[in-house]
């Protein structure tokens, strides 16, 4: 055979195994082709990921927590999100275990990406056709958690959140992440609530701390971030059981327990007890009111993103004696009944408490029930006078029925309560008896206007109308027992004003404290004219209508009012250190109670005073600018100087003189600790009726009304 034809044989026998690794070698191109391309695709899309450094975590927010001024929980604010963080330590080893062993077998060994795991789960999803597995270790849904807002279920994300993840490896710990996971993955919903984070998880579905799951609990919760409305037990037991032991067979496999260990877990049932920890609260009044505060105070939006420490400054055992005392005085089916205590040198509430339960009334009679206030509000008439530098001693009216007709306000008849009259008698005496004749002549001679802008000034913030029946306690939108409580603490604190407060202070997230409570307040009287008024109605507890309070055995001053028809019952007093007010009346109705301001208020005052007080004793400190009188001649006084009581008139604590702030009409916030509130949201009964005058046609004001049979000063507004 010639070369020719070997050569022409070799080649025909090789044809067919060229051909074939021809195809072998362009297949093989092809896919390395492929394989460079798809890498470099990954790279250009892991590149175009940002780094970990210049993105910001997502907050997931957690509760805001309310505490009492001693530091006990009074409860959490309400919110779509359940969450509290907890340490590490605090997070049991089963429930680490159970977590790694469902979540990401190989997440101590891993560098936050998991070949194995996403190989494994893409073979077993195109077994199924369909996803039952994920490949995402924890350290990836750790990232899409923190990182990733509104993640897509696409490539791309997978590539991003993957680089991201190895990142997370590089910065922090495993045992960081675990942590971090632990305190952020959401383990389901229950009642329009979704727990975040283990410790939430356990309160929810078992009613106690994450540190004392049990290992069938801790199996039970491990499984549900993978699908948590799938598996809840609450909705879904069977399923949820299931997957339970899904976890400890995965427990087993890792080496976490024994095979008999989880037959054992495996045969308990669920334990399930709902958890209200997190929606019950204590003190519900004084929660709503410390709730609104903060919304005032920082908007909606915070106050809904939680991660606050609210530190409030009510004292449980205060609002306890507060309880007690009321309970003490009044019987099921009487009268109710509210307390208020404020520190004079704060502002701060340091009590607030009524009768009855917030489940049959969320009303707070305390903060917001606005009622007739009686006499209780001829304490700033008086203050008015001293203000002017009216001397109480030396100034005298008559007492005898009264039927006025001011040009400027009309007709106005005033009677006191029995029906006697006791003819001359000076303010300090007449303060005592509490005689409505007498004072309404002063509130005529000083000027109505002059009234109402001293219980401005002082602390009312309720709308006021500026009518000479206001005095007497003829409020037309009436007055919180809060406000009442806060207007005498400017006495007790000698002049000087504070706005009431619930807070004493807030930390925030990033731990930024943010101090409410402030002991400087702002001088609205001299130490000397509050101090004038507080030796009155000190008398008043010792010899006047307060005298019950007497029992207290300790220096306090205080007023007692009474509505027509005893509708409404009022004692407020205070010691240096406490300012206390106490109304007693029917909510909802007009109802007599029977009682005046001297009877039962005055007792619960003195009941609840006796335990709040504790050992302080102390009297009113003496003023470093003690009361000088000057010369004062009204037209109804019988006695006093040679002067007049035309215009109206401001007293300035800073040099005791008199300034003439002018009578225009409109918010002045010289006078308003915050702008004069609107009538109250809810709706609240009406001031009691008097006997009436027609009033004049516009546009003179309306008329003064008669005032009522009752020697605190009940009057009935003019239209109500």
């Amino acid at each position: 055979m010639t070369y020719r034809q070997r050569q022409s044989r070799r080649r025909k026998r090789q044809g067919p195994r060229s051909k074939v690794l021809l195809g072998l070698g362009v297949i093989a191109t092809i896919c390395l082709i492929a394989v460079c391309s798809a890498a470099g695709y990954m790279l250009a899309i892991a590149a175009s990921a940002p780094d970990l450094g210049d993105l910001k975590a997502d907050d997931k927010g957690e509760i805001s927590v309310v505490y009492a001024a001693d530091g006990s929980r009074l409860g959490f604010v309400q919110s779509d999100i359940l969450r509290r963080v907890i340490p590490f330590a605090d997070i049991p080893v089963e429930m680490r275990r159970a977590t790694v062993a469902i979540e990401d077998e190989r997440f101590w060994q891993h560098d936050g990406v998991d070949l194995n795991a996403i190989v494994r789960a893409g073979i077993r999803n195109l077994e199924s056709g369909e996803t039952v597995e994920g490949g995402s270790t924890i350290t990836q849904q750790l990232v899409r958690a923190l990182y990733i807002k509104e993640p897509k279920r696409n490539f791309t994300r997978k590539i991003r959140e993957a680089k991201l993840a190895s990142e997370l490896e590089e910065k922090h710990s495993k045992t960081w992440i675990l942590d971090n996971y632990l305190n952020s993955v959401p383990y389901g919903t229950v009642g329009g609530r979704t727990a975040i984070g283990v410790e939430a998880a356990a309160v929810t579905f078992f009613d106690k701390h994450a540190s004392r799951l049990k290992l069938h609990e801790a199996a039970l919760l491990a499984g549900l971030p993978q699908a948590p409305s799938e598996y809840n037990p609450f909705r879904n037991p069977t399923a949820a059981i299931e997957r339970r032991n899904d976890v400890l067979d995965q427990m087993v496999e890792n080496g976490y327990l024994t095979r008999a260990e989880a037959y054992e877990a495996s045969r308990k049932g669920l334990g399930l007890r709902h958890g209200t920890r997190y929606i019950q609260r204590r003190e519900p009044y004084f929660f709503d009111f410390v709730q609104e505060e903060l919304i005032e105070k920082y908007g909606v939006g915070v106050v809904r993103r939680g991660g606050l420490k609210i530190h409030t400054t009510i004292k449980p055992r205060l609002q306890q004696a507060a309880r007690d005392a009321i309970n003490s005085h009044i019987f099921e089916g009487g009268p109710s009944s509210a307390i208020v205590t404020v520190d004079p040198s704060n502002g701060e509430i340091k009590a607030m408490a009524s009768s009855g339960t917030y489940k049959a009334r969320s009303f707070n009679l305390a903060a917001q029930g606005h009622r007739q206030p009686g006499s209780a509000f001829k304490t700033f008439v008086l203050t008015a006078a001293i203000r002017r530098g009216i001397d109480p001693d030396s100034t005298s009216y008559v007492s005898k029925p009264l039927n006025l007709n001011d040009d400027r306000y009309g007709p106005w008849q005033v009677k006191t309560y029995d029906g006697s009259y006791r003819g001359s008698m000076n303010l300090h005496r007449a303060t005592l008896a509490s005689d409505n004749t007498i004072y309404a002549q002063l509130i005529m001679d000083i000027g109505p206007r002059k009234v109402c802008q001293t219980a401005k000034l002082m602390g009312i913030q309720t709308k006021l109308d500026c009518y000479p029946a206001e005095g007497l306690g003829g409020l037309r939108l009436g007055v919180s027992p809060l406000e009442m409580a806060a207007a005498y603490a400017t006495l007790a604190s000698g002049g000087i004003r504070h706005r009431p407060t619930a807070i004493r202070k807030v930390v925030f997230p990033d731990g930024d404290v943010d101090k409410l409570s402030r002991p400087k307040g702002k001088r609205v009287l001299t130490d000397g004219e509050a101090y004038e008024v507080t030796r009155i109605l000190e008398a008043n507890i010792q010899s006047g209508t307060g005298r019950t309070a007497s029992a207290l055995e300790c220096p306090a001053a205080g007023k007692t009012g009474t509505t027509d028809n005893h509708n409404d019952a009022w004692f407020v007093g205070y010691t240096p250190h406490l300012s206390t007010a106490v109304w007693l009346g029917y909510p909802d109705a007009l109802i007599s109670t029977g009682e005046q301001g001297g009877g039962t208020p005055t007792s619960i005052w003195t009941a609840y005073m006796q335990v709040a007080k504790g050992d302080d004793c102390s009297d009113f400190p003496p003023p470093k600018e003690p009361f000088v009188a000057s010369p004062f001649h009204g037209k109804y006084a019988s006695t006093g100087g040679a002067t007049t009581s035309s215009g109206d008139y401001t007293s300035d604590p800073t040099t005791g003189g008199v300034t003439d702030y002018g009578t225009g009409e409109g918010y002045d916030p010289q006078y308003y600790e915050a702008p004069p509130q609107a009538a109250p949201p809810v709706q609240t009964p009406a001031a009691p009726q008097a006997p009436q005058v027609q009033a004049p046609a516009a546009p003179v004001p309306p008329p003064i009304p008669e005032v009522g049979a009752d020697g605190q000063g009940g009057v009935a507004a003019p239209g109500q």
